[in-house]
């Protein structure tokens, strides 16, 4: 006989009253605060990161101790509540990022791609893994190894952001130039690496660093692509196809959705990051044309308003600005400031130049390309969450994505503002202007 299991106890009253009024507050902190940055000619990142930053430890936490504890305990339950809203945004964001990439582009301009996004990926790294060896152990969280520690400093300065990068272009009319079609190009190769080397190292995180750990990830790593290659891709297209025939327009948005979660779930399976998966099915969807790519019109909407600045909010909670007061602490932020600024743009202009680009081409593709925002911001919650990096340590990367994507465009601005317009450019605004439209 089978008997019957009791029912699961319902969240308690006070749980679902706390996650409505942090959800709420946060959200409503973040629009704001992101439409000011906008007004500011910012990136809206910006101010949604600020609503988390006034509400967290450095400004709400002192002001008032009290009320902040209530609204935002430290209680594992209530604060997984909240966390996992903010991971599907996470996913769903990312999973939009990887639709954005241009396979064409990046064909037609493959030389140049390459050049750039080696240089401006493979120098930063380099920098930021002997940085990560030379900081201080107290930047490190306890029971952290030295070389996983290293590693997620090099991840962490070698990104950059196309989702803040492709938004800055757009604001500033250079998207249909050469020089922004190579910016996101080089951007979109630097998301796919930074994506598939944060699967690694945070495996390693997880399960120490040994030479047969890093094979397996690799090994792993290389079998995720090939089935997302020959047995996925061919299998989101049929998907897509039956759900097109669809009368309800947003049966096809759900269906992405679901195949973004489906695609975390699996890399996650292979204690990789469900952002890897999430990453691979937004380029998967990107490869099959502008129709699915169109699918995701309403789901963006609502990711981008909604759920990505909750995730960015919340991702500012954990910021304590208080730890620049150390001198440690601050010495280090400056240090990894400059490191990841110079090597990025060094990297970004001495690409160009190998791929024969011009002087101010070159200038401009290292400034476009500094701007790290989302995807650095994401990779050190990871490591925070993980058990790598301190407190101390994610403010000072949250702080160097923050700081960057707000560099990023005045420093594009001046390259740029002596470029002549090609004819090829001026067609390329008419399209884009059409598709607008």
């Amino acid at each position: 006989m089978v008997l019957s299991q009791a029912p699961l106890p319902a969240i308690s009253h006070h749980q679902m009253l706390v996650f409505l009024l942090q959800v709420g507050l946060l959200l409503g902190v973040a629009v704001l605060l992101g439409r000011l940055a906008t007004w500011l000619r910012l990136p809206r990142v910006v101010g949604e990161l600020s609503a988390g930053v006034l509400l967290g430890p450095s400004v709400f936490g002192n002001l008032l101790p009290d009320l902040r504890d209530w609204l935002l305990p430290h209680d594992t339950a209530q604060m997984h509540l909240l966390a996992a809203v903010g991971q599907l945004g996470v996913l769903l964001l990312v999973g939009i990022t990887g639709a954005h990439i241009d396979f064409g582009l990046i064909r037609s301009k493959r030389k140049v791609i390459g050049y750039v996004s080696a240089a401006s990926v493979l120098l930063p790294l380099a920098l930021g893994v002997g940085l990560g060896f030379l900081m201080p152990h107290s930047l490190m969280a306890p029971g952290a190894e030295r070389g996983t520690f290293a590693l997620f400093v090099g991840v962490a300065i070698a990104v950059s952001a196309l989702p803040v990068i492709a938004k800055t272009l757009l604001d500033m009319n250079l998207l249909h130039r050469n020089v922004g079609q190579l910016i996101i190009g080089a951007a979109a190769i630097s998301d796919i690496v930074g994506w598939m080397l944060l699967s690694v190292v945070a495996a390693m995180a997880t399960r120490g660093l040994t030479t047969g750990l890093v094979l397996e990830s690799v090994g792993y790593l290389i079998a995720v692509l090939v089935a997302t290659v020959l047995v996925a891709r061919p299998v989101a297209r049929k998907v897509l196809e039956f759900t097109d025939r669809s009368p309800q327009k947003d049966v096809s948005a759900a269906t992405i959705a679901a195949m973004i979660l489906l695609f975390s779930a699996g890399t996650l399976a292979l204690d990789m990051e469900p952002i890897l998966g999430a990453f691979l099915c937004g380029m998967v969807i990107s490869s099959l044309g502008t129709s699915a790519r169109r699918s995701l019109d309403s789901m963006r909407t609502f990711v981008m308003s909604t759920l990505a600045p909750l995730y960015f909010a919340t991702a500012g909670l954990q910021v304590d600005l208080s730890a620049l007061t150390r001198p440690t602490v601050l010495l280090a932020a400056v240090v990894t400031l400059l490191i990841a600024t110079l090597a990025k743009f060094a990297g970004g202009y001495f690409g160009a130049r190998m791929g024969g680009l011009e002087h101010g081409e070159g200038l401009a593709i290292g400034a476009g390309l500094n701007a790290r925002g989302v995807v650095e911001i994401v990779i050190a919650t990871v490591g925070l969450n993980l058990g790598v990096l301190t407190t101390a340590t994610y403010t000072i990367v949250v702080l160097i994505a923050v700081i960057t994507s707000m560099m990023a465009p005045p420093f594009l601005r001046h390259a740029t503002r002596s470029m002549p317009t090609t004819t090829a450019e001026h067609e390329r605004q008419r399209e884009l202007a059409g598709q607008a439209s």
